[in-house]
């Protein structure tokens, strides 16, 4: 079929301005005329031709609602626009670090390679009517840059027409196979392709596939993965079941839903509750006894929540547990990592993982692009966000399916002598509390206030800053709302320059840090649809091995008491208690 192109008027649409995980709105604004179709075409706007005109795009997303329309939609612009081909997961799924698999990895029937893609996805938030959300992958399969996103949220200021194939059909996206059409430039195909079979391909390049698989058949080990009727369920059931041998009842919700089954798919211990409960750490006893091992995943499937029976890993201690014991337990590390790194906020596990190991140690912003910065630079091989995001140089994307295989992997390789015979087995408990005696434990929480009043988030956020222009007026502070709380040595807003290309960010969380190794982070969070989250991060360093087994509320209570009074919390904000703790 030949398609014509014709172009349409549009205006700005106030508010189009992408974060570091794209633009997230509500889905009646993404409805509005023009809405979705400004950003695409100010997104084409921004990239150089070459990524353009001839090429290859991927376009996918979590299958939250509004995704069917919207891949049809992106579909006719990049056909107007010149691109030669779109690859679209069948029935719009591709998990986000899926999608940077794809596009590093995947070669079309004629070798073309993809320049980057559009995800449909607002991660962990809401669907059905809630929240939608877009954003481009580059050709290294990361997040744009800044100097992208600024180009393409000043586009949207000045946008006044884009070039749409309308006569385009529906393509059906069902079914496996190659549409082809012809227009102005020539050729324009549509192939859809399986949504699993690359990202499969690349999990059995760097993990044991057998080992694990030996660990899942043991009847000494249990095992329950909960995919939130997120996109993760198109992967959960050819990994775990087909893959590995895992019972088909040890998935929880793996059938994708536009609307996540109604359910916020956010892998937390307030979110996550059929698992939570399922491992034991319910607020009632069901009276069964628990997997060994439990997992989450959010509505994009890059985020992750391990659990063992009984027991929460904080995702600060996920990530420094796994580059403790990736070299002799993952395949794909063999030969030593090239450096870790987390975002500010994260806890310090890792960084005394790191000083112990002898590895480059990277603390940059909350987004990941920052770590594709170091690992395209060859600096980096795993790295982790507090907000349950763990990853490695595998991909430029954080990758929830990949974290649960490298907690999979420890466990088979530290039960290599336990699956047969009598041996008690090596839990995922153990597995912490001998890290903790060997680095130290680093208690944490943060406290997540969710639709705030932007104006009195600003607010809060001024007064710590001012607060930090004398430390001693602080430290009186300190020690008038508790007396067994170390000083604060420093305090500062951070701000980051890139190792790689020089670049500087500023304004990336406000910190107070303690004599004793203890923090305090504030941060505005860009990650919601609408208002203000303000984000508190509260830690407590605790080296003497028989002081690691507290429980985490109580020794984090001096702490939270100062943050709380320090920012006066509930006098800006209007909140006795933050909406999610985790």
């Amino acid at each position: 079929m030949v398609f014509k192109v014709s172009l349409v008027s549009t205006s700005p649409i106030d508010g189009q301005k992408p974060g570091t995980s794209g633009l997230r709105k509500k889905v009646k604004l993404f409805k509005q005329p023009n809405y979705l179709q400004n950003f695409v075409q100010s997104t084409f706007n921004a990239l150089t031709p070459a990524k353009v005109k001839g090429a290859t795009l991927v376009v996918s997303g979590d299958g939250r609602y509004y995704s069917n329309d919207a891949v049809q939609i992106i579909i006719k612009m990049a056909a107007a626009n010149g691109v030669r081909r779109v690859w679209v997961g069948k029935n719009t799924l591709l998990s986000t670090p899926a999608v940077s698999a794809v596009i590093r990895e995947r070669s079309g029937a004629d070798g073309s390679k993809a320049t980057g893609g559009f995800i449909l996805t607002a991660s962990h938030n809401p669907g059905g009517p809630e929240d939608f959300g877009i954003k481009y992958n580059m050709e290294n399969g990361g997040p744009a840059p800044e100097s992208i996103t600024d180009k393409i949220y000043e586009n949207t200021k000045t946008i006044k027409e884009y070039p749409i194939a309308e006569d385009l059909p529906i393509v059906d996206i069902s079914a496996i196979g190659v549409s082809s059409f012809e227009g102005p430039e020539g050729k324009f195909d549509v192939e859809v392709f399986d949504s699993a079979d690359d990202y499969v391909k690349l999990m059995k390049s760097i993990f044991d596939f057998e080992s694990i698989r030996k660990l899942l058949s043991s009847p000494k080990f249990s095992f329950c993965y909960d995919a939130m009727h997120g996109v993760a369920g198109a992967y959960a059931h050819r990994i775990f079941v087909e893959e590995l041998g895992s019972q088909e009842n040890s998935l929880l919700n793996c059938v994708p839903k536009e609307d996540f089954g109604g359910g916020h798919p956010d892998p937390n211990l307030t979110y996550a509750k059929e698992l939570v409960a399922r491992m034991g750490l319910g607020k009632s006893d069901t009276g069964v006894e628990p997997p060994e091992f439990g997992a989450a995943a959010d509505g994009d499937a890059d985020r992750n929540m391990i659990l063992g029976k009984r027991f929460f890993v904080t995702p600060s201690d996920s990530v420094a547990i796994i580059a403790a014991n990736a070299v002799g337990a993952i395949p794909y590390f063999s030969t030593g990592l090239k450096g870790v790194a987390r975002s500010m906020p994260t806890s310090a596990a890792l960084d005394v993982v790191a000083k112990s190991l002898n590895l480059k140690f990277f603390e940059v912003p909350t987004g990941w692009k920052f770590f594709g910065n170091l690992m395209d630079a060859g600096m980096c091989s795993v790295c982790g966000e507090e907000s349950f995001g763990t990853g490695s140089d595998h991909i430029r994307e954080k990758d929830g399916i990949w974290a649960v295989l490298a907690w999979l992997s420890i466990l088979a390789h530290k039960n290599k002598e336990t699956l047969d015979g009598d041996a008690k087995l090596v839990t995922v408990e153990d597995i912490v509390r001998k890290h903790w005696a060997t680095y130290g434990r680093h208690y944490y929480t943060r406290y997540d206030y969710e639709n705030v009043d932007a104006g009195k988030a600003k607010e809060l956020m001024e007064h710590l800053v001012k607060l930090q222009s004398s430390i001693p007026e602080v430290n009186k502070m300190v020690k008038g709302i508790r007396s067994d709380v170390a000083n604060v040595s420093s305090a500062d807003e951070f701000e980051y320059k890139d190792p790689v290309d020089g670049s500087i960010s500023k304004h990336q969380g406000i910190r107070y840090l303690f004599e004793d190794g203890s923090r305090l982070v504030f941060r505005l969070s860009g990650t919601g649809s609408e208002g203000a989250t303000i984000r508190l991060y509260i830690e407590q360093y605790e080296k003497d091995a028989s002081k690691t087994g507290r429980e985490s509320h109580e020794a984090l209570s001096p702490l939270v008491d100062i943050a709380l009074k320090l920012s006066k919390m509930e006098e800006f904000t209007g909140r006795s208690a933050p909406t999610v703790i985790t």
